[in-house]
């Protein structure tokens, strides 16, 4: 399981830095999922690779670190690699801003009603669509893919 924080949520600077380590702790490791092992993912962003950040995940994570300064490389092809980029997005939004909403605690309504509504069906077409794309990262040597390969 990889989990991603925004980069408000990784902002790892001064007096904060106790308070942030232990939310990650407690959102990320113990989120009501039963997961012994996780693996965080970030992205390039200098948020992301400022030295406290990368020191809180390491200290966190272990080797279990996906990021451009951690023990497993960031994919040089991440959008075309990341379930979050090339489907959860676009998936999301366009579901979110169907309806227009009005306030603040309509879109994060929306936002909440539309994770919620996610079938576990669609996480496994996601997945199966994920090994393709590595399969075809392999197979070209890393390079951009040409052509969208979506299969929902």
């Amino acid at each position: 399981m990889a989990l991603r924080f925004s980069s408000s949520d990784t902002m790892m600077e001064g007096p904060t830095l106790p308070k942030k380590k232990n939310l990650l702790r407690r959102k990320v490791c113990t989120n009501n999922h039963d997961v012994q092992e996780p693996y965080f993912q970030q992205d390039r962003a200098t948020c992301h690779s400022a030295r406290a950040t990368i020191d809180l995940f390491k200290d966190t994570f272990g080797d279990r670190l996906i990021s451009h300064c951690g023990p497993v490389n960031w994919p040089p092809r991440s959008c075309d690699l990341t379930p979050l980029d090339y489907f959860s997005w676009g998936y999301v939004k366009s579901l979110v801003y169907g309806n227009t909403p009005q306030t603040l605690d309509d879109l994060e309504g929306n936002i909440r009603r539309v994770i919620a509504d996610i079938q576990a069906q669609m996480l496994e077409k996601v997945i199966e669509n994920w090994t393709s794309r590595l399969d075809y990262s392999r197979a070209s040597h890393g390079s951009p893919m040409q052509e969208i390969i979506v299969k929902m």
